[in-house]
């Protein structure tokens, strides 16, 4: 019997929790009824395009963990084709660990968070780093970006899991700030030209 996809983070000691904890049961049925995919969808394709920021986490050779921010302009993570996504690597502090780590130890998670909707997107695979592929490095830089692009990265789909909203407390870009504000700024704007107007009037009554 082919292993479900989302064994990749449902191990069997992982597994052992949850039946321990009572949720195994819940998740076999989620196993049985097709469980979690590998192939990126057009709604989740959107949903990246829309991100500015995510984390990358590696590890080293001998599983010590590390997780990186990224971030760059909005739709900077690039979906190549449905089982690949990749983005340029900036240059940054220099101390490059996620590069040193994906030397030795190809396994990759990337954790996006849109926490104005509360959604979270967990993505599961493996990463390469690309060196000297100018053509791939022009596909991913944003020319109006003021971020130097080193090298690019490229990883590839194992399995992706769209997470419950629970806990998470919503907060706002200054983007999704200003545009909610905005119809606020313009009706006040509207407002204090019209009580400019009013003042006109009422002073040229009173002549």
């Amino acid at each position: 019997m082919k292993s479900p996809i989302s064994d990749i983070a449902f191990t069997a000691s992982v597994k052992a929790v949850q039946k321990q904890m009572g949720s195994r049961k819940q998740y076999e049925r989620m196993e049985n009824s097709g469980g979690w995919e590998n192939a990126i969808p057009k709604d989740l394709v959107d949903f990246i395009g829309e991100r500015d920021s995510f984390y990358l986490a590696t590890a080293s050779a001998k599983g010590q963990p590390y997780v990186q921010h990224r971030g760059g302009p909005k739709g900077f993570l690039k979906v190549l084709d449905e089982r690949t996504l990749a983005f340029a690597d900036f240059a940054g502090n220099r101390q490059y660990i996620s590069v040193g780590n994906l030397a030795e130890n190809n396994q990759a998670f990337l954790f996006l968070m849109d926490y104005a909707s509360q959604t979270r997107v967990k993505i599961w695979g493996t990463a390469e780093v690309v060196d000297n592929d100018p053509r791939l490095l022009k596909q991913l830089t944003d020319p109006g970006y003021k971020g130097k692009p080193e090298r690019a990265i490229r990883f590839h789909v194992e399995a992706f899991d769209i997470n419950c909203r629970q806990h998470i407390q919503p907060r706002f870009t200054q983007e999704e700030i200003d545009a909610l504000v905005q119809p606020l700024r313009d009706r006040f704007a509207e407002l204090e030209a019209e009580n400019k107007v009013l003042k006109r009037q009422g002073a040229a009554r009173t002549r």
